[in-house]
């Protein structure tokens, strides 16, 4: 039997559900298509890290935007997001300084609460912490990491309360036009008709996108993550650390571990298909992060590696999403491509997909920046940092 609705996202990640959740309180009649369970692809593998750090005004709003829903997750959205603040500190080099000092000077003209601390006030926060080695430090009290995959159901759980469908264990076979304007999609579980498809699919964004005939610049990229416990004297939880001079970030997880990923572009070599890739950590990945890790925080020489995993990012060249109307007009519309910094500004992008694809005309967070055409008009989005990752 053909289920007919108002808007069908394909995706049950965070910013499907997200975006879900936005439309069906507007009283959108909505359904969610997801192959899977909720948050079983990469959502539920996110670092889930909550920082404000980022070189554009539209992503620092929408970072900030996001932190207060976090802090305010059962009454904004209702259930659990396990948000924890433990502060958030970046760590560069002279290459970096001018950087730092004019990405404080925009976080600080939109709110945020972010300033560069002394070598002696970093000392004076995290002893362990080596710091012979840096130019400046910029910190964030209020940001820290929630739980992933709390968030993305309980995002579901809301968007279910206000009537919102969802469609599991569904795989989306097509995607049907008429005369230029999408009007539904084809599943194993049978036709979904509907005058707006939103692909929020992540990694299997392109492979989506390819049932509309449409060409997607996201590539599905294996990135890695690997675990340490805390040695003696050590367990006290610690801020989120971005360290750019070793590349790396790392940040406490529950039962006294630090949890270790890289800041490195070339990640986005390790191009993989996203339904046949390796989820455990390599041992190569394990020794090297360890020794950044060692490098940055010397008391974890005494640390126990406790193994890892691998995950995907779904990348684009600028490392920025791709959220627009493709083609113009055709109601077929993507919000993926978040090359690994998405969960923390999920809040705001389904906001923004919201009034995207409900016209409103002065939205709070406009998404012309993440346009598909600027690829095209050779005019990407740039970060003030070498690590475009870090937006």
């Amino acid at each position: 039997m053909t289920k007919t609705v108002d808007v069908a996202i394909i995706g049950g990640g965070i910013m499907g559900c997200s975006t879900a959740f936005q439309l069906a309180k507007r009283g959108v009649n909505v359904a969610v298509i997801e192959k899977n369970s909720i948050g079983a692809g990469p959502t539920g593998h996110s670092s889930a890290i909550i920082r404000q750090h980022y070189s554009n005004e539209l992503t620092a709003r929408m970072a900030l935007y996001g932190l207060r829903v976090f802090q305010n997750f059962e009454e904004d959205v209702g259930g659990e997001c396990g948000y924890t603040a433990t502060g958030f500190l970046a760590l560069i080099a002279n290459a970096d300084a001018s950087g730092l000092e004019m990405n404080i000077a925009l976080q600080q003209s939109v709110g945020i609460d972010a300033s560069i601390l002394s070598t002696d006030a970093l000392k004076e926060m995290m002893p362990s912490l080596a710091s012979t080695d840096l130019i400046k430090a910029a910190y964030e009290p209020e940001s820290g990491y929630a739980d992933p995959y709390l968030t993305v159901n309980a995002y579901a759980q809301a968007a279910r309360r206000h009537g919102a469908a969802f469609l599991l264990d569904t795989k989306v076979t097509g995607v049907r036009f008429a005369d230029g304007k999408v009007v539904g999609v084809d599943t194993t579980a049978g036709a979904v008709d509907a005058p707006i498809i939103i692909n929020a699919t992540g990694a299997w964004a392109a492979e989506t996108a390819a049932l509309a005939d449409i060409s997607l610049p996201i590539t599905s990229s294996r990135v890695q993550v690997s675990l340490f416990r805390r040695p003696a004297g050590e367990e006290k939880a610690h801020p989120v650390i971005a360290d750019f001079i070793h590349a790396l970030y790392f940040r406490s997880e529950t039962g006294g571990l630090t949890l270790v990923g890289l800041i490195d572009p070339a990640e986005a070599d390790a191009i993989v298909d996203p339904d046949n890739f390796g989820k455990g950590v390599s041992d190569d990945f394990v020794l090297e992060s360890g020794e950044r890790l060692i490098k940055r925080y010397p008391a974890m020489e005494l640390s126990q590696s406790t193994g890892g995993y691998a995950s995907l990012y779904a990348i684009t060249p600028d490392w920025h999403p791709i959220i627009d109307e493709l083609p113009a007009g055709s109601g077929f519309y993507t919000c993926s491509g978040f090359s690994g910094h998405g969960f923390k500004l999920s809040p705001a992008v389904g906001l923004m997909m919201a009034d995207l694809v409900m016209k409103v005309e002065e939205p709070l967070f406009d998404a012309k920046m993440f346009r598909y055409g600027r690829f095209a008009d050779n005019d990407p989005i740039t970060s003030k940092y070498e690590y475009s990752i870090v937006g």
